[in-house]
This record gives C-alpha cells, sequence and structure tokens, in this order.
C-alpha cells in the first residue's frame, strides 16, 4: 500500500508544484539529468549482477521488439484509413510504439509485484532504448518537413554509446564478471541507496511535465494510440508469451512492461526533427493517467494466466 501512496503524492506534489508555480518551469530537467546520469545506471549496477541467465531471459528482449513491430503495423492501418501524412503516422509511432519502462515501470513494478524484479525490467528497457535510438530515429527522420533530415549511423551509434543507463547496464555487466557486487557487500549498499531514489523524483518529474491543454481537438489520435498502448501491445506480447508456453515472473513483468505509457524520450525526439510534439506531449499525459489504471487490470490479468 505504501508504495501506491508514494505513487500518487508524488506525482500530484509534481502538479501542484508546477501549477502553483511554485518551482522552476525547467526543473524537471535537473530531476532528469540525476535520474539519467545517476540513478537509473546505479539500478543496473544494483540488478543485473543479481540475474540468472536462461532461454527465458530472451523474452524481455522480445517483448519491446514486439511492442514496436506491432505499433508500426497497426498505426499503418490506422494512418491510411484515415489518409494521414507521414508527417501524422512517425508521430503517431514516437507516442505509441515505446513503452515507459523505467521513470513509471520500475516503480509501478515495486508496488504491484516485487523490487527484486527490476532485474527482468532493465532488460525490458535497455532493449526499448536501443529501438528507440535506431528505428524509432529513422521512424522520425522520414516524417521530418520537408524530409530534409538524413539517418546519420554514427549519429545513432553515439546515441547509444552515450546514453549513461545503456553504459551503465555495459558497466554492470563488466564489473559482475570481475568482482563481487552481490548483497551484502559495499558496493551493493552504495548502489542500492541511489537506486531508491529513482522511483519518487522519476514519478515528481512526471508529474512536472504532464500536460492536457487541447485534447478534445485530437481526440482520434489520442484514442487510437492509448488503445495500442495500453491495451493491444501489452495484449500481443501476453498471446505470444501464452504461445510459447512461457509463464511466471519472467513473463509478468515483460507484459507488464508493455502495458506502460508513452516514453517521456519520445517527446524530445519528435522536438529534434519537427514533428507533431504538442500530440506528443498530450499523448504522453494522458497515457501516464490512463496507463494507472489499465495497470491494475493488467495485474489481474497477470495474476490470472500466468
Amino acid at each position: 500500500m505504501v508504495n501506491f501512496i508514494m505513487i500518487a503524492v508524488c506525482i500530484i506534489a509534481g502538479m501542484v508544484f508546477k501549477a502553483t508555480k511554485t518551482i522552476h518551469p525547467d526543473a524537471h530537467k535537473g530531476i532528469n539529468t540525476w535520474i539519467l546520469y545517476i540513478a537509473l545506471p546505479a539500478v543496473s549496477l544494483k540488478y543485473i549482477p543479481q540475474i540468472q541467465w536462461s532461454e527465458q531471459m530472451l523474452f524481455p528482449v522480445l517483448g519491446p521488439i514486439v511492442v514496436y513491430i506491432g505499433c508500426a503495423i497497426f498505426m499503418r492501418l490506422y494512418c491510411k484509413a484515415k489518409h494521414y501524412s507521414q508527417h501524422s503516422h512517425s508521430s503517431l509511432i514516437l507516442a505509441s510504439g515505446f513503452s515507459n519502462t523505467s521513470f513509471i515501470g520500475f516503480p509501478l513494478i515495486m508496488a504491484f509485484f516485487n523490487e527484486s524484479l527490476i532485474k527482468v525490467a532493465i532488460i525490458c528497457d535497455q532493449t526499448m532504448f536501443v529501438l528507440l535510438s535506431t528505428v524509432g530515429i529513422v521512424a522520425a527522420v522520414n516524417g521530418a518537413p520537408g524530409r530534409d533530415a538524413k539517418v546519420d549511423a554514427r549519429y545513432i551509434l553515439r546515441r547509444l554509446l552515450t546514453f549513461p543507463p545503456f553504459l551503465g547496464c555495459i558497466t554492470a555487466l563488466i564489473l559482475s564478471r570481475i568482482c563481487n557486487l552481490s548483497d551484502g557487500t559495499l558496493a551493493y549498499e552504495f548502489f542500492d541507496k541511489l537506486a531508491a531514489t529513482v522511483g519518487p523524483l522519476a514519478l515528481f518529474s512526471v508529474g512536472l511535465q504532464l500536460k492536457f491543454n487541447g485534447w478534445k481537438k485530437e481526440i482520434s489520435q489520442i484514442t487510437m494510440t492509448q488503445l495500442y498502448k495500453l491495451l493491444v501491445a501489452p495484449l500481443w506480447v501476453a498471446l505470444i508469451a501464452l504461445a510459447i508456453g512461457l509463464k511466471g515472473d519472467i513473463a509478468k513483468i515483460t507484459i507488464f512492461e508493455a502495458a506502460m505509457p508513452t516514453l517521456v524520450t519520445s517527446s524530445i525526439i519528435s522536438e529534434q526533427f519537427r514533428l507533431n510534439t504538442r500530440l506528443i506531449n498530450l499523448i504522453i499525459g494522458i497515457s501516464i493517467i490512463l496507463g494507472f489504471f489499465t495497470a491494475f487490470l493488467w495485474f489481474e490479468i497477470l495474476e490470472i494466466f500466468f
């Protein structure tokens, strides 16, 4: 129960601070810097050494890929039916193809399941980021006005190799082979303290960034992205898990992460390539609110079938 109270308090606090203008409008940028450069790498260094690698651990890698491929198909059909431009199609891909697996996913996993299962969520999160930095960038370039942007392989590689959580993941994999990072060691206790800041700070940052103005004008796009992101995407991942006979914690966490709201970073990429950033920001805000309710639904489904 305390985890649910923390989620509500942190997000509402962010919204109140923003509404009352008692905090700098760009305060979330500083908070996000701490989370990206310190807290999330610490999460990797804390949990990755605990992972027991097996064939089943390939499923958390598959989950985000299924979400993206399903999104590409779903949004292609929707945009074709609506006669939307490539610009709109690319915006909707960014809005529904990538899950908020860390800022929202990690705190909700701690609330619904067990903190130790974040080690599975980390694999989902890293795979999702690699997808965003590759096929996500390609989709954004394809929808850029005038198509004057170019896909630069060096730019994509640089994004991957300079993303702090990705570096934390690689470092954790290396260190787990050469030194002891297990529970009870000084290193583990240190990373544990830093990792504990992810939940409250990430949720507070989300509260500071929530936007809902003008949603009525974009109701069709918003509805379809919510339908896919919060219901269809995790359903496809769940059906694959059932088809291959995979049950248990790995299946549950992978499906649960697929059901998370739209990734906040999608807005940054949208702005960089001049897509429909206002629409994506609306979708992010609404999906986060709706996502808390659909998370309850998916938790109950997972408890019954997995």
